[in-house]
């Protein structure tokens, strides 16, 4: 499928989507929300592909909302507010899939991620910065809101207080600062970046698709929920796991001391 705003390639069990507005540091309009959520419906439905790797083109990851929206409206509609209200539930809709998939994300954070662009960056499971990057909350230097849902993951990721200083004061960190924060678990350099997290796409490629799956759904419903009912749901998890063709190969595999070939059965 062709789209306007991004890329999609798959390859070797990997997804690759890739915000494609370099001009305008990847923000995102309301296509390319449209065209986010047909790419992560498809991610979900798609067994083959086991793994999505989110990054930008060009020198930024995404810099937020486009608040020119140049390449979609003109003067006199850029000003209305229902216009914003159709943009921010664009991103809202983005942000229900990602947050909701069970299977596993990875944000290849390159260059520029900031206000909702770091928003998209936190909800992917994993994030991996190149060197080069910068993250924080811009919105407020324009008068706007964390309103894409950074302001429920700023402060899960990095703590209330220095997620208020971030967004009240409209803070930008390097990579490596915002690895302290708590807002990236990586940083490598630039020039390592895509193999870096390529290989890490493909170590979780070649895990158990089903046990990947159950596991981050344990997690997400952990987190909302007490210990004793998140044992109850381990309970339910593993006797459907367990009896999966996915466990009988890898216990063979051990045992005959070779890789297991893991089918999502």
């Amino acid at each position: 499928m062709t789209y306007r705003t991004i890329r999609y390639e798959t390859a070797d069990h990997i997804g690759w989507l890739t915000l494609n507005r370099p001009d305008a540091l990847n923000a995102y309009t309301t296509v390319m929300c449209d065209e986010i959520v047909d790419v992560l419906t498809r991610y979900q439905t798609d067994d083959d592909t086991r793994v999505l790797v989110l990054t930008g083109e060009g020198r930024a990851f995404c810099a937020g909302g486009d608040v020119r929206n140049s390449d979609e409206v003109d003067e006199a509609e850029r000003r209305q507010l229902g216009h914003a209200m159709v943009m921010r539930e664009g991103m809202h809709r983005v942000g229900r899939l990602l947050h909701g998939l069970d299977k596993p994300t990875i944000a290849m954070v390159n260059g520029v991620a900031v206000a909702g662009g770091l928003t998209l960056a936190l909800l992917c499971d994993l994030r991996v910065a190149g060197a080069s990057a910068r993250l924080g909350d811009t919105s407020g230097r324009v008068g706007l809101l964390p309103d894409e849902g950074g302001a429920w993951l700023f402060p899960r990721a990095m703590g209330m207080e220095a997620a208020l200083r971030m967004t009240l004061l409209g803070e930008i960190y390097d990579a490596e600062r915002a690895r302290e924060l708590g807002l990236v678990g990586e940083v490598v350099p630039d020039e390592k970046l895509h193999e870096h997290t390529a290989g890490l796409a493909a170590v979780l490629a070649a895990k158990a698709p089903l046990a990947v799956r159950v596991a981050k759904k344990l997690m997400l419903r952990a987190a909302g929920t007490s210990f004793d009912h998140a044992l109850g749901d381990a309970e339910f998890a593993v006797d459907v796991v367990n009896n999966s063709a996915d466990v009988a190969e890898g216990v063979a595999a051990f045992v005959e001391k070779r890789p297991p070939r893991f089918e999502g059965r």
